[in-house]
């Protein structure tokens, strides 16, 4: 659906994104993370045609953003931070305008009007000034202009900052719905909403892209492999005996004990981490003690996030099989001459 090969774009001798190449398929929620500067707003702009690149190509279904600007900004609709609504309107007439400017008339542009109130549930403000409306109903004026059109890929930056707990609640059920029709793109700094909407995550870190796979791959990449945490009916000096024989040991902390249970971590060296813990399961069970509880240590995505981002963790594989594309930017330099934008087509 859209394809970003080594997408660079330099600002003097500042490199806002780094050879960034990805590919993103259609009927996917995607997340879009990355500290503060990383470049994802950069890279949405560039992607939507609304900024120029230094160097690389991005391909809309086929179409080229710089070469055939026209046809690929039809397939894309895109709520930017920052959303551009006209505050002395109502929803209805600044659709209206945006339809018109997408080249929309008559029963065509009525119908998809009504046809985004209905999908962004705005139909009870339709007709009130924006001006009077909450920050979250503003949002969802914003979501309804980058449907008009029914473009395949919705490119939403940031759509649920500065809303309160239960505005976000209703901005990201919407996009979950978005989600069954719609390619969809979103950045975000909330970890979470991140985690909870999305089918695939791209984490980028000072113009490059580190991380890109499920949520639940992610986690499992990032899992401590040798650290589980148990619960046993023993005490502590039982628990020091029994593990006395497990191989592949590298550490041993109690963490709690009380009269009727211990608390404890083991660490192992062990490749296969549930190996260590079925034969931990057995050792008690030998000597008739019970295991209460027994886990394995798991990153969440916050811990991904930050390790990848401040660790600078390389690539992992990608859902295309991790393959690299053609190595076009490998010499660009940043003072070379930029492509066209094409920025006059909403």
């Amino acid at each position: 659906m859209i394809t970003v090969e080594h997408l660079t774009k330099c600002y003097g001798d500042f490199t806002a994104v780094d050879a960034l190449s990805f590919e993103i398929e259609e009927g996917h929620v995607y997340g879009f993370l990355g500290p503060n500067g990383a470049g994802k707003s950069t890279t949405m702009n560039i992607m939507t045609g609304c900024l120029s690149a230094t160097a690389g190509h991005i391909k809309i279904d086929g179409f080229d953003i710089f070469e055939e600007a026209a046809k690929a900004k039809r397939l894309i609709g895109y709520l930017p931070e920052q959303p551009p609504l006209y505050m002395n309107e109502s929803p209805v007439e600044y659709l209206k305008f945006v339809g018109e400017a997408k080249g929309f008339r008559g029963a065509e542009l009525t119908e998809q009007i009504q046809e985004v109130i209905r999908q962004t549930r705005i139909e009870e403000v339709k007709n009130k000034r924006i001006s009077d409306l909450s920050k979250g109903y503003r949002q969802r004026v914003g979501i309804a202009q980058a449907l008009l059109g029914r473009p395949k890929v919705i490119i939403l930056d940031e759509p649920t900052v500065g809303l309160d707990p239960i505005q976000i609640i209703e901005i990201r059920d919407l996009i979950k719905e978005l989600g069954k029709k719609h390619t969809v793109i979103f950045s975000s700094h909330i970890l979470s909403e991140v985690q909870t909407i999305c089918d695939q995550i791209l984490i980028i870190s000072k113009g490059k892209l580190i991380a890109f796979d499920e949520p639940k791959h992610l986690e499992k990449s990032l899992l401590s492999p040798g650290e589980i945490t148990i619960t046993a009916d023993a005490s502590p000096e039982e628990v020091e005996k029994i593990l006395d024989s497990l191989e592949h040991m590298t550490e041993f902390k109690i963490q709690e004990s009380e009269r009727e249970y211990t608390v404890f971590q083991v660490k192992t060296d062990q490749k296969d981490v549930y190996d260590t813990a079925r034969r931990i399961f057995f050792l008690f069970a030998e000597q008739k003690k019970a295991l209460l509880e027994m886990t394995l240590k798991k990153a969440n995505l916050e811990d991904i996030f930050l390790e990848l981002t401040e660790n600078g963790s390389g690539q992992t594989e990608t859902q295309n099989g991790g393959e690299d594309l053609p190595d076009i930017a490998e010499n660009e330099s940043c003072q070379s001459d930029t492509k066209e934008s094409g920025v006059d087509q909403l």
